[in-house]
C-alpha cells in the first residue's frame, strides 16, 4: 500500500491556467544535467550551481521539500584527472565517476550549508529500483531525510552501475540516464513538481539547432508529444541524456500526478520564474495518478519476460483492465518466476501493459498445453 503524503497533489487545471499548480508544489525534484554545470567547452562554471543552490534553498526555507538530481560526476572526475576529453569507454567513465561522485556532492554540500540547509549524498543503481524491497527500502529512506528537512543530493551510481539489466529481447535500460532517474524519485515521491534543468530554453516543436523557426512549446500534454517534437540526442556527449530523454522522463512523471517543467539552468532567474509558475520552459501538467505499486510494475521495475497475446486477450485488457487467463496466451518468451514483472504484448509485438505473473514460466508452458491456471494480476505500463 502507498505511503500517503501529508499533502494532496495539485488539481488538475484548465488550459487557461497560468501554472498555478507549479506555483503550489509542496514536493520538488530538480534535476541539474552536465551541460547546465558547464559552458560550452566542458569547462564548469560554479555560478550555475550556486544560483540553483540557491532556489533550492529558498524553497526549503518556505517550508517545501527538495531533492536534486545532479549529474556531472564524469566530467568532474576527467577534470580532475586532467583529461582533455571526457572517455567513452565505459571503464573509463566508471573511473571518472569514482573520482569524480565525491568532488560533485561537495560542491553541492557547501553552496546548500552556506545557506543553512544541510544536504544528504544518495547514490542508486538499477536494482535500487528493480527490486521491490529496496525500492520501499529507498523510499522510506528519502522520506526520513524530508523528515528531518535535509536535501537529498541523488546520482546515479555511475562508479559500479552497468546502466542495464539483463532482460529478455536484450539489454533494456531501467534507467540510464539521470532524467529518467529524476522521473522515477518523483513518483517514488509523489512530488508535485519535477523540473528538468538543461542548456535551452525547453521543448521545441522543431531542432532549434537546425531550424531558426523552430518554435518553443510552453505547454505539452498527453503521450503525442514524442510524435510531434523533433527531440534528438545529447548535443554535447558530455551527458547520456538530451531531449528526447527529458520528454520521456516527464510523460512517465505526468503519468504518475507529477507536473513538470523543463527549462533553461543557464538562466538563473528561469528557475525561479518555472518554480513561480509563470511561464518560463515547457510545462507538462500532471495527468493521472497511479498507485505505488503501480508505478513500479509500469516503469521502475525491469521486466523478466514477455507474453504475446492473442486479439481477444488484448481486448480484454485494453477495455475491460480484466487479468489475462492462459487461453489468452500465445506465446511465453523468457524465464521469471512467480511475482516477477512481465510484458504483454499483441501479435504485432508492440507492448500494451506490464503484470506481476502468479506464475513461473515453465509452469505456464506446461499448463498451456492443459489445464489454466487461475491468471495474471496486471498493471497497465
Amino acid at each position: 500500500m502507498a505511503v500517503q503524503r501529508p499533502h494532496t497533489h495539485p488539481p488538475d487545471v484548465p488550459m487557461t491556467d497560468r501554472r498555478s499548480a507549479v506555483a503550489a508544489a509542496r514536493c520538488v525534484v530538480i534535476k541539474v544535467g552536465t551541460r547546465v554545470l558547464t559552458d560550452d567547452t566542458g569547462r564548469r562554471v560554479p555560478a550555475h550551481l550556486s544560483a540553483i543552490a540557491e532556489a533550492a534553498a529558498d524553497l526549503h526555507a518556505a517550508g517545501r521539500d527538495v531533492l536534486l538530481v545532479s549529474s556531472g560526476a564524469i566530467g568532474l572526475g576527467a577534470e580532475t584527472l586532467g583529461l582533455a576529453r571526457i572517455p567513452t569507454e565505459a571503464d573509463e567513465r566508471q573511473a571518472c565517476a569514482a573520482v569524480g561522485q565525491s568532488r560533485l556532492v561537495a560542491l553541492w554540500q557547501q553552496a546548500l550549508a552556506e545557506r543553512g540547509v544541510i544536504g544528504a549524498q544518495l547514490l542508486l543503481t538499477e536494482g535500487d529500483f528493480a527490486a521491490r524491497d529496496r525500492y520501499l527500502n529507498l523510499r522510506a529512506a528519502l522520506q526520513a531525510l524530508l523528515r528531518r528537512r535535509v536535501v537529498p543530493i541523488i546520482n546515479e551510481n555511475d562508479a559500479i552501475s552497468t546502466d542495464e539489466l539483463a532482460l529478455i529481447g536484450g539489454p533494456r535500460p531501467v534507467f540510464g540516464d539521470n532524467d529518467r532517474l529524476s522521473a522515477l524519485v518523483a513518483a517514488k515521491l509523489d512530488a508535485d513538481l519535477l523540473v528538468l534543468l538543461t542548456d535551452v530554453a525547453g521543448v521545441f516543436d522543431r531542432d532549434p539547432r537546425g531550424d531558426p523557426d523552430a518554435r518553443l512549446l510552453h505547454r505539452v500534454d498527453g503521450p503525442e508529444a514524442l510524435l510531434t517534437i523533433e527531440a534528438g540526442g545529447s548535443v554535447s556527449g558530455a551527458g547520456r541524456g538530451g531531449m528526447r530523454s527529458k520528454v520521456e522522463a516527464a510523460l512517465l512523471a505526468v503519468r504518475s500526478g507529477c507536473h513538470v517543467v523543463i527549462a533553461s539552468g543557464r538562466d538563473p532567474a528561469t528557475l525561479r520564474s518555472a518554480l513561480a509558475g509563470d511561464e518560463a520552459g515547457t510545462w507538462f501538467p500532471a495527468a493521472g495518478h497511479l498507485s505505488a505499486r503501480q508505478r513500479w510494475i509500469a516503469f521502475a521495475a525491469g521486466a523478466r519476460g514477455r507474453l504475446q497475446l492473442d486479439a481477444g486477450a488484448v481486448e480484454a485488457l485494453r477495455q475491460r483492465n480484466a487479468s489475462l487467463v492462459i487461453a489468452g496466451l500465445e506465446q511465453i518468451e523468457g524465464s521469471f518466476s512467480a511475482g516477477d514483472v512481465v510484458e504483454l504484448v499483441d501479435a504485432d509485438g508492440s507492448r500494451i501493459a506490464r503484470g506481476l505473473v502468479d506464475w513461473d514460466a515453465q509452469t505456464l508452458r506446461a499448463w498451456r498445453l492443459g489445464s489454466p491456471p487461475p491468471g495474471l494480476r496486471n498493471a497497465h505500463a
